[in-house]
């Protein structure tokens, strides 16, 4: 049977398998379609289409986006986008620069609460919280990523800092302008406040991701229902990280065939 997860992360931004690595896996699960769709990067692009080919497998473009929504967080999933296009990649770079500057910004915060790291240390395509957090670990500022996050780096925590706030109507621009199709990201997630949803869903979104990591398939029914009124593409993913986090599969969320080819044929 055809299964494609559509979530996964590589070493290009929060991830820990590299391409190939995540290719091999994707191979052992059994599953016959993927899609990377790092954070704010498409730097593991074109080489995964290449590793796709020899493997045997079904890919397309994707990348996930961070953006704002009325002040809050959310996260846009953008499919089958052009390479030659110069929209995404520039979102991409833009969003590189931002996480250096709110890096930089956190790194003097955990200064103030004589936790001291260094920029130089900071390894990837794409920086973000949960290398800062490893990096507290490492240097037994805390015993673990997740109370790094609870008492430092979390939203609302002593140490967090926003940034550049890029709207979310910004975001489906660009993934349009290069030919994609722009996906909100497991709004299981998002807060479960029905007119600010609503609104949410109004914008010109292409699909759900309906499907994801953890809630069964019977919890995605209320987002099947909602992408069906809406006429929008259902889509679905594990949100695999590799060992950052653990409890994320590869496979344990996925679509089926015609899901697949209406995302990206």
């Amino acid at each position: 049977m055809f299964r494609a997860d559509l979530h996964l992360h590589s070493i290009f931004s929060d991830g820990s398998l590299a391409p190939k690595e995540l290719v091999s896996r994707v191979q052992e699960s059994g599953l016959l379609g993927f899609c990377i769709t790092d954070h704010d990067a498409i730097a593991a692009y074109p080489e995964v289409i290449s590793l796709a080919e020899e493997a045997g497998l079904h890919t397309g473009t994707g990348v996930e986006f961070s953006a704002f929504f009325e002040g809050i967080s959310v996260h846009l999933l953008g499919y089958g986008f052009s390479l030659t296009g110069q929209a995404v990649l520039a979102l991409s770079l833009r969003h590189q620069k931002r996480r250096k500057e709110r890096n930089c910004a956190i790194i003097e915060k955990l200064k103030e609460k004589k936790i001291f790291l260094r920029e130089e240390d900071l390894v990837g395509t794409v920086v973000g919280r949960p290398h800062l957090a490893e990096q507290m670990v490492k240097k037994g500022y805390v015993s673990s990523c997740q109370e790094a996050f609870r008492n430092y780096l979390a939203e609302g925590k002593c140490c967090y800092f926003r940034g550049e706030m890029i709207s979310a109507e910004e975001t489906i621009e660009a993934i349009h302008r290069d030919g994609g199709k722009a996906v909100l990201a497991h709004p299981h997630l998002l807060p479960q406040r029905k007119k600010w949803l609503e609104r949410l869903l109004q914008l010109p979104f292409d699909g759900l991701e309906c499907y994801y990591g953890r809630f069964s398939r019977n919890e995605a029914e209320k987002w099947l229902q909602r992408a069906r009124q809406k006429g929008l593409l259902i889509t679905g993913g594990s949100d695999f990280h590799g060992e950052r986090k653990p409890y994320a599969m590869i496979g344990s969320s996925w679509i089926d065939r015609e899901s697949f080819d209406k995302i990206f044929l």
